[in-house]
């Protein structure tokens, strides 16, 4: 658990989970190389329907943040795969990856292994949004397994994990037995629409905030980000 409380950064992710490039191309133009926002997370949505390569050539018309690829969810194949898809995402010039390694830590480890030979930042979850996700709450994932993908990717050298914004009893929970390092980087999605409450979390120093509907949905997406900015501001 994390004991030193260092000055909170908080910064914005848009997860562009739509059909259409001009989509992207709308939020990419507005969000540019906003210093209050981290990179774009982009989905299989757009990645099957429109190739990644072409996904990445969109954003990078109007900025030059990280874009982070989330297939929604990776690494839950045999270890051997790990590698085609780290090439695929390095081709693609895509410079992160999310996985959630529900196959198990033999797999967990050769996908790491895999994208840091492409030179991809490794990014890991366990713990998702919804409900009825853990056993403890009617899902099918036993709740021990989920801290043993955390303390796992941690003995494996990750510094940058998935946190959801809507379940703060169970991060708690995951804090206490999980020994990330002080300079840890921690992406939580639900913010917005899904009513996450990054106060919540102040023993994470950098929190990145995937934010979906609330900002691609925005009647002015400008004046959300200015709004947003402002509260996240006075909450570092």
């Amino acid at each position: 658990m994390m004991n030193n409380k260092p000055a909170k950064i908080f910064k914005l992710i848009p997860a562009l989970d739509v059909l259409e490039l001009a989509n992207v191309e709308h939020i990419a133009r507005i969000v540019g190389n906003n210093e209050m926002f981290y990179g774009f997370k982009a989905g299989f949505s757009l990645g099957l329907t429109h190739g990644l390569g072409k996904v990445v050539e969109t954003i990078r018309r109007y900025s030059d943040l990280p874009i982070i690829y989330d297939h929604q969810k990776a690494a839950t194949d045999i270890p051997d795969t790990g590698r085609l898809f780290a090439q695929t995402l390095r081709r693609a010039g895509i410079n992160e990856a999310i996985l959630f390694p529900q196959a198990g830590p033999v797999t967990l480890e050769a996908w790491i292994s895999a994208l840091r030979e492409e030179e991809l930042k490794v990014i890991v979850g366990g713990l998702m949004t919804h409900k009825a996700y853990m056993h403890s709450e009617g899902g099918f994932l036993n709740d021990q397994a989920i801290e043993t993908i955390y303390r796992t990717a941690v003995d494996l050298g990750v510094n940058s994990f998935v946190v959801p914004l809507t379940k703060p009893e169970a991060v708690d929970r995951i804090f206490q037995t999980v020994p990330f390092r002080p300079e840890t980087e921690f992406y939580s999605p639900g913010y917005g629409r899904q009513g996450g409450d990054p106060s919540r979390f102040a023993s994470i120093a950098r929190h990145y905030l995937i934010v979906g509907r609330a900002l691609l949905e925005a009647a002015d997406p400008v004046a959300w980000i200015a709004d947003a900015s402002t509260q996240l501001r006075s909450a570092s």
